[in-house]
Parts: structure tokens; sequence; C-alpha cells
């Protein structure tokens, strides 16, 4: 530990709300929090969530086990991602 401050979620947040604001071409205009999903409310296609995962590890300069989130997503009955759920999984994996 070098003194680094730990990312919050609410950070990650921002900084998907940025990435997805103008994201492979679309503008999203709305507001997106924790509750926004990545399917229903961001009308991306699971192409995209691979895009989005290059695009955040290419972003916080690492990879990040997104298999692991699409597996754990595989075993819901609700597959879509809430950008909180995304936010909390990065916190997590980026501390590490």
């Amino acid at each position: 530990q070098r003194g680094e401050s730990l990312m919050k979620e609410s950070e990650i947040l921002d900084d998907l709300a940025r990435v997805l604001s103008d994201f492979q071409g679309r503008e999203y205009s709305d507001l997106i929090g924790p509750e926004t999903r990545f399917f229903a409310d961001l009308g991306l296609a699971s192409i995209d969530a691979v895009v989005l995962g290059e695009t955040l590890q290419a972003h916080y300069g690492r990879p990040l086990p997104f298999g692991e989130l699409i597996a754990e997503l595989g075993r819901r009955s609700n597959r879509d991602l809430s950008m909180g759920e995304l936010a909390s999984f990065l916190a997590r994996h980026l501390h590490d």
C-alpha cells in the first residue's frame, strides 16, 4: 500500500456514466445511476458488454475477470446487470 485511496463505488459509477454517455456512438442522455440496467435501460446488446469490458480494462489499465461476472449473470433468472452491480464488481477487483 502506497497510501493510495481505494476507489469507491460512487467514483466508479461516475466513470461508468462517462464511458456510457457516449458509448459505441450512442448517446444516452438520462442520468446513469446504480439502478440503471445495461440491457433494459441502456438498450445495449451482449456484444456491447464485451466492448465495455475491454474499454474498462483499458480505462483502469489492468485485466479484470469479466468472465466471472458473466457466469454469475448466467446463473440468475434476471440476467440484466445494474450499474450498481457492475460498480461493486469493479470496486472489488480494482482493490486486489
